[in-house]
């Protein structure tokens, strides 16, 4: 759970005529990533996918269903099709089944493009219309030259025109001019639509008058948009009858696919071939099983990583390729996957943060927004969203359910601050001893308090239940975003001393990263007896002293252990650990972003609710009631985005920029996980 999959190298080596065989075994194992073959030496090459037939139909009708769920946007809400059920639909009329709804797509598409060419063609007959004139005659002859334009000018063409209009015909209506004339007279009459700031307008090739061939044109078009009507609703059907099926379809034809393209990452000779990949450590067995059968040579060797020893005593190792990274987390902690994945993939053997995000994520957005009232609509929110058709997805799922822990937390931390849609509900608040809640929180105020020795340590005066952050116990509320920085930092470091300590070695974890915890520690104590005795800033107590054997053991890390040479250390170690101040006062936006989301909260009471009980009649009530609900609403949307953003931010920033590292490569096994088909790795 705390950390990345262990993994193991596979080498596996068979004749060449024993490929299929051994990439089928694979892709049905569904836990070998091949890494691809890249060493060229001589008589060995990279395979070729195969060019049999059954591969041509296969890569043949993948193309056609990705095109199809490309179109139809199929969703898969009854849970995977049986393997066996596959394999009837592909043997059976699926690709017959599969052709109409393709044909239903392009019958829609071929009548919205015959639509905007009939709209292009009745726009122009409407400007036309007013001429009152035959088509036949705007179209012109051998003989007689006709120019038609588009004009706001043209009540003033026959000044325009002056004595040229005595040379030729002409006609014009709001908006358009038409002129018939000689082909001498051809240029003089451009010019003169030129002088109006006529566009030429284009005569469609019909016949008759404008207004019969537009009843003619409405006719057709009324008659196309039926056919693509009729063709969108029979697409929609088809999606809904074959949706899940086509899914699953998908994802099988992927997967014989991959088997049919994987030789290019191969190594082949003329009559052997070699496969390089990687398989998790408790796997091992079975795969070996799988393929000893079918593979002349099956060797799987357990990956060490040996970088914390000298590295000039093992130079091979940076040759060879690391492991791609599994994350393994059981279903409670696993939807926070989502969030790990915005910043790349743990590198291997380090820890997997996404059991520690659940905790913290979602508990730092409930302390920002703490809204009881807030919280539950969040949460019904995500339960909304978690029945629509698109919650099949596992990022989507995923999502939702993150969204459920966010209202959770809120809900908790609402309940401790008395905060309920921007109500206090204890005597305190807007409804003083009329609070449904009143009772219940004189209740806590009385028989729940933290122990003296608690309060007196962190300097908190107030610690009761309900706890009013943007009043009473406002000092209170920074003092806890910082103590949240100062915790949360400093297990970021932690783990950052166990990534290092594994990686390189225990001295160098000291000075990249013990270096940073004793700063850490010292500072926060050193400022912890500035503000709660005599001690002056720049007093040399021991903390201060430590605080500077941090800042001393910094500078060798940085110059030593990365790289950074002594110059480079004393410049960077220095700025280095204000930024670390820095970080700790970011978690202040705790506090800041909270008591804001009050206060917006707040506004809506004084503006909407106070209204609406004011005595003012009707329209006091029905403004005040307008007021709450869009203010309301507003801070509810702030409070699902800034929140998040904010909370997102401590931990992509400031907490992990302590221990991790994204830049691992995401475990692929050949043939892909699996979702829609039943029976298959």
């Amino acid at each position: 759970m705390f950390d990345t999959v262990a993994m193991s190298r596979l080498t596996v080596a068979a004749p060449v005529g024993r490929m299929a065989d051994v990439l089928r075994a694979c892709t049905e194992l569904g836990c070998v990533h091949i890494e691809s073959y890249t060493n060229f030496e001589d008589g060995v090459k990279v395979g070729q996918a195969s060019a049999s037939e059954e591969a041509n139909h296969v890569s043949s009708l993948l193309a056609k269903v990705r095109a199809a769920i490309s179109a139809f946007k199929p969703v898969n809400a009854d849970g995977p099709v049986p393997l066996e059920r596959v394999k009837e639909l592909l043997n059976g009329s699926f690709a017959k089944e599969l052709q109409s709804g393709l044909d239903l797509l392009d019958t829609h598409r071929d009548s919205e493009s015959e639509l905007e060419v009939l709209d292009e063609q009745i726009h122009l007959l409407h400007r036309l219309a007013p001429l009152n004139m035959d088509l036949d005659l705007l179209a012109g002859s051998s003989r007689v030259e006709v120019y038609v334009a588009e004009t706001k000018k043209a009540s003033k063409a026959r000044s325009v025109f002056g004595s040229l209009a005595q040379n030729v015909e002409l006609a014009h209506a709001p908006g358009i001019v038409a002129v018939a004339c000689l082909p001498s007279e051809g240029a003089e009459v451009q010019m003169a639509i030129g002088e109006l700031g006529g566009k030429p307008v284009q005569i469609p090739n019909m016949s008759g008058s404008a207004d019969e061939a537009l009843k003619q044109l409405l006719s057709k078009r009324s008659e196309v948009e039926a056919t693509m009507l009729s063709a969108s609703e029979e697409a929609q059907r088809w999606a809904r009858d074959n949706g899940r099926n086509i899914l699953a379809i998908h994802e099988y034809l992927t997967k014989e696919d991959e088997i049919h393209t994987a030789p290019t990452q191969l190594a082949v000779s003329g009559q052997a071939f070699a496969l390089d990949a990687w398989v998790p450590s408790s796997k091992s067995d079975v795969v070996k099983t799988a393929l000893g059968e079918m593979a002349s040579h099956v060797e799987i060797e357990a990956f060490e990583n040996d970088h914390h020893h000298d590295d000039h005593d093992h130079d091979h190792d940076h040759h060879e390729p690391t492991p791609p990274v599994a994350l393994e987390n059981d279903a409670v902690s696993r939807p926070f996957e989502l969030m790990v994945g915005l910043v790349g993939r743990p590198t291997y053997g380090t820890f997997d943060p996404t059991f520690f995000l659940m905790l913290t994520f979602p508990m730092i957005y409930g302390l920002i927004l703490g809204d009881f009232g807030y919280g539950f609509i969040i949460f019904l929110l995500g339960t909304w969203l978690g029945t629509m058709p698109f919650a099949a997805d596992p990022v989507a799922k995923n999502g939702i359910t993150i969204l459920k822990w966010m209202g959770v937390w809120c809900m908790i931390w609402g309940f401790l601050f008395a905060e309920g849609f921007g109500f206090v509900w204890d005597d305190t608040g807007q409804m003083g001893d009329g609070s449904p809640l009143a009772g219940i929180y004189a209740w806590t105020y009385d028989n729940i308090t933290f122990p003296g020795f608690v309060t007196d340590t962190l300097n908190m005066s107030y610690m009761h239940i309900p706890f009013h952050r943007a009043t009473s116990s406002l000092s209170e509320y920074v003092l806890l975003s910082v103590y949240l920085g100062v915790a949360h930092l400093m297990f970021g470091f932690i783990l950052g001393f166990i990534n290092v300590a594994r990686a390189h070695g225990v001295v160098a974890a000291f000075f990249e990263k013990g270096s940073w915890i004793i700063i850490l520690t010292a500072g926060t104590l050193h400022i912890y007896g500035f503000l709660t005795s005599d001690q002056g800033v720049f007093d040399a107590t021991p903390y201060a002293i430590a605080t500077l054997v941090g800042v001393a053991c910094l500078i060798i890390g940085l110059a030593v252990f990365e790289k950074f040479g002594w110059a480079g250390g004393l410049i960077m170690g220095p700025i280095e650990t204000f930024g670390l101040l820095a970080n700790t006062l970011s978690y202040l936006r705790v506090m800041g972003v909270g008591v804001a989301g009050v206060k917006i909260a707040e506004v809506s009471i004084t503006m909407g609710w106070d209204l609406m009980w004011s005595g003012g009649g009707v329209v006091s009530i029905v403004l005040g009631l307008v007021l709450f609900i869009f203010i309301q609403a507003f801070a509810l949307a702030l409070g699902l985005l800034s929140p998040s953003i904010h909370a997102a931010r401590l931990h992509f920033v400031e907490w992990m920029g302590k221990f991790y590292d994204g830049s691992g490569r995401v475990f692929t096994p050949i043939g892909g996980r699996t979702l829609h088909t039943e029976g298959q790795s």
